[in-house]
């Protein structure tokens, strides 16, 4: 960090494109908890109930199942709002490749799906990835 103070005019380097680093004795650790924070408030998931997984066991997502959504602008931003959280979350990875298949024509037990990973999350915030010294 100091080397890079040299060279740029810099403040202390926490918070850089919704991604939080701080430095520890152990290394640099990334976590996007204020994202999380404000996604949660977006989308109205305050008082929602964590989940302990991001998808219910055996739960298959049909093309033909389900109404399909008034609105499907809230859905898309939503899954590319979780996609950019794969950074440091990469456990919700496979998920959201799963959710973001139906991204042209989303339904509402795919709106569900993508819900249960937002209260997935909301328990998870602060969760990320330490890049050791």
């Amino acid at each position: 960090m100091e080397n890079l103070s040299i060279w740029f005019q810099m403040k202390e380097f926490k918070h850089f494109l919704g991604l939080e680093v701080e430095h520890t004795k152990k290394g640099f650790f990334l976590c996007q908890k204020k994202y999380v924070r404000d996604l949660i408030l977006k989308y109205n998931m305050v008082d929602c109930k964590p989940v302990s997984t991001p998808v219910k066991a055996n739960t298959k997502l049909c093309v033909e199942e389900g109404k399909d959504l008034e609105d499907s602008t809230m859905y898309r931003q939503l899954v590319g709002s979780l996609v950019y959280l794969t950074l440091t979350l990469s456990n919700i990875s496979y998920v959201i490749g799963v959710v973001s298949q139906f991204m042209q024509k989303p339904k509402k037990p795919y709106l569900e799906a993508v819900r249960r990973i937002l209260r997935y999350v909301k328990d998870t915030f602060d969760f990320g990835i330490l890049y050791k010294k």
